[in-house]
């Protein structure tokens, strides 16, 4: 009996890294103590998603109500809610529309934080000048909150990870790509960069080819902790701290500080049998945190939640708390910069006075 063969890529044959499973326990406690409560704060990273055990506008207003001073939030792209029909490179602008509704249904409901006041969404760069087709659709579905587009490069040749689907290998590199990236500065948008830290160099050159465009480096440039990266930490630590150096002389770039429990950091706090306090996790970033502030100014970092992703470590209140701590001895300026000012001049949003 001859029986079907099934053919395997080498991609087929990697280990897949999964996401860590959220502890519903950990979101019952109580939140800790508010510190700095009248911080002003925009969430410079987002997203709704049904993954991680979903995240929709009535968690999202918990959160952002539960005590911290948050005045906008700025929604990402995750593959969320595109069309199901019609042209492919419009497929994306489906998570712009549903993204809108909710921001727009928030604001009804008189929301004190103005939900999703920035959209990032989704294009294919590759198609070059072309893409501005739907550049114009999704400014069209976002009622003047588009703000940029990210594409998602990141990709290791040691496991499979994430929602997204997995990149061609040197995305970055490609001139179609980068002819489509010239069309975002027509339209004054940005564009968010989800790379791991051994793809540093990739932005580098992009940033370098196109330095019209202000790139936004997602999760400190994705730091791994996982596989072979475990068993050398300090190794990583230097390696990206070299990768970081270079970076920051591009001037068109940002760094964000968060992303901490993606499951690639390999910290693992799912495992802990109680949720973590902002004091040790202010111990564990506070060393990337302040290398990136040091290295690029305060004035080219801010902070984010990566909720819902986040969520596995801690509750919103307590995420923000350590990153309180984390910036405790900086300046006022540099304060106001890292929780609301950075954030606000990239994706262009006004808070109100």
């Amino acid at each position: 009996m001859n029986m079907p063969t099934t053919t395997h890529t080498q991609d087929d044959l990697l280990p897949t890294l999964k996401a860590p499973r959220l502890n519903p326990d950990w979101y019952a406690d109580s939140p800790e103590t508010i510190l700095d409560p009248g911080r002003r704060i925009i969430d410079a990273h987002f997203h709704f998603t049904d993954h991680w055990a979903g995240y929709g506008l009535n968690e999202q207003l918990a959160d952002v109500e539960a005590g911290h001073r948050v005045e906008a939030t700025v929604f990402i792209q995750c593959g969320w809610n595109y069309r199901a029909t019609g042209p492919e490179p419009l497929k994306p602008v489906g998570e712009t529309e549903a993204v809108t509704r909710i921001a727009e249904q928030a604001l009804a409901q008189g929301a004190r934080a103005e939900i999703a006041a920035a959209i990032v969404g989704h294009a294919d760069l590759t198609m070059g000048a072309a893409v501005e087709d739907v550049l114009v659709a999704h400014q069209e579905a976002a009622n003047g909150r588009f703000r940029g587009i990210r594409c998602a490069a990141a990709r290791s040749e040691a496991f499979r990870f994430g929602v997204l689907p997995r990149p061609e290998r040197q995305l970055f590199a490609d001139p179609n790509f980068r002819c489509g990236l010239q069309q975002l500065a027509k339209h004054e948008l940005a564009f968010d960069a989800w790379i791991y830290h051994t793809q540093i160099q990739e932005v580098v050159d992009l940033a370098r080819a196109v330095p019209e465009v202000p790139i936004v480096l997602d999760h400190l440039g994705g730091i791994l902790g996982v596989f072979e990266h475990a068993q050398r930490r300090r190794e990583v630590f230097a390696e990206w701290q070299r990768s970081v150096r270079q970076l920051a002389d591009c001037p068109n770039v940002f760094v964000k500080i968060g992303g901490y429990a993606i499951a690639i950091s390999g910290y693992h706090f799912e495992q802990y049998l109680t949720p973590p306090s902002s004091q040790l996790l202010a111990e564990l970033w506070r060393p990337t945190a302040e290398f990136v502030i040091e290295t690029f100014g305060a004035e080219r970092c801010m902070f984010e939640s990566n909720f819902p992703v986040d969520r596995a470590a801690g509750h919103y209140a307590t995420v923000w708390n350590a990153f309180k701590l984390i910036a405790q001895s900086a300046s006022e300026s540099e304060k106001e910069r890292l929780f609301s000012g950075t954030a606000a001049q990239v994706y262009r949003i006004s808070l109100k006075t």
